[in-house]
């Protein structure tokens, strides 16, 4: 191992993603291996590496660590981005969760079979719109700050960010009448480690396509249900 924290998963972006985004926020260089057969994933099985049989996994600091949320929560814990005390850990907590269940229904949006895709689509639109970003628009007209949490970067801010730019590929106008929104996408974007990760030829993954949709259904053997990814 060269030290750095290397990551199991699709060449493609997943429940992954945000592992990626965290460590890139933080500073932190790190490898992939990426699952591309059957037989990749039943060697990890077969090494016991994947505690409940899923990814992504995350070697780091000598663990192999699964489950993304205990993955995320290490990683924002070790690089200053979980808060000061338990009380903002709870909030960091409760808007990343927000955030995730947003997020997750857009992973799930490549996986779906073509004559659902617009009822999908409209899903997306109107969950952004009408139940997590004014939740999110509130919280920083509420409290006046410049990040969602103790006034100084953290995890909730990131995961923010990634769901916005998210929706926004999917709905471009999407933060029409956001306005703090819109300006704390800018202002996050801006920061130097996120606006590196943001550069073509970084590690973030681009829009999933038809190549990943299959390499994931093939590795997994899901052939007509959206997957745990």
């Amino acid at each position: 191992m060269s030290g750095k924290p290397k990551l199991y998963y699709f060449n493609g972006r997943g429940k992954m993603e945000s592992i990626r985004w965290l460590l890139a926020t933080a500073g932190v260089e790190f490898e992939e291996e990426f699952l591309e057969t059957r037989e990749q994933y039943e060697a990890l099985l077969h090494d016991g590496a994947l505690l409940f049989q899923q990814v992504p996994m995350v070697e780091i600091d000598g663990m192999k660590l699964v489950q993304t949320k205990a993955i995320l929560q290490y990683i924002a814990a070790k690089h200053n981005l979980y808060g000061k005390d338990l009380t903002e850990r709870a909030l960091i907590d409760m808007y990343v969760e927000g955030t995730t269940d947003l997020m997750e229904i857009i992973i799930w949006y490549p996986f779906i079979e073509p004559e659902l895709k617009e009822g999908h689509l409209n899903k997306i639109q109107e969950k952004a719109k009408n139940r997590y970003f004014p939740v999110y628009e509130k919280i920083l007209r509420d409290h006046g700050e410049k990040y969602l949490v103790g006034n100084r970067l953290s995890w909730a801010d990131v995961h923010l960010l990634e769901a916005i730019l998210m929706v926004e590929e999917k709905c471009a106008d999407i933060l029409t009448h956001f306005p703090l929104l819109k300006v704390f996408k800018t202002r996050i974007s801006e920061i130097p480690t996120i606006k590196a990760f943001l550069q073509p030829g970084s590690q973030r993954k681009p829009v999933p396509d038809k190549i990943y949709v299959e390499t994931v259904r093939t590795v997994l053997q899901l052939y007509r249900t959206a997957p745990s990814t």
